[in-house]
């Protein structure tokens, strides 16, 4: 467990190693959700992608061959293991 102090102006400093852990980045943003009894989950804001992102990143990569469903499937996963979510 990890123990953070709060300063007069409310702010809280996280070391390099939870916003590592949380996958986030300079300038990322940190969602918290607040839970009953006075507690609250904490996430790394991962961006989600758009179909034209993704489009995008099928254009170039099948050279015009039209692709089957477990190949558009297997780019899928690794698009989500290159954006870090196939970790989850």
């Amino acid at each position: 467990m990890t123990t953070l102090t709060v300063t007069k102006r409310g702010q809280v400093t996280f070391r390099k190693d939870i916003l590592k852990h949380l996958g986030i980045e300079p300038g990322g943003k940190i969602r918290l959700d607040l839970l009953p009894g006075g507690r609250a989950e904490l996430k790394g804001d991962r961006r989600q992608g758009s179909w034209r992102e993704f489009a995008g990143f099928l254009k170039g990569k099948t050279n015009g061959a039209r692709l089957s469903i477990d190949e558009i499937n297997e780019m899928i996963a690794e698009a989500g293991a290159m954006a870090g979510l196939g970790q989850e």
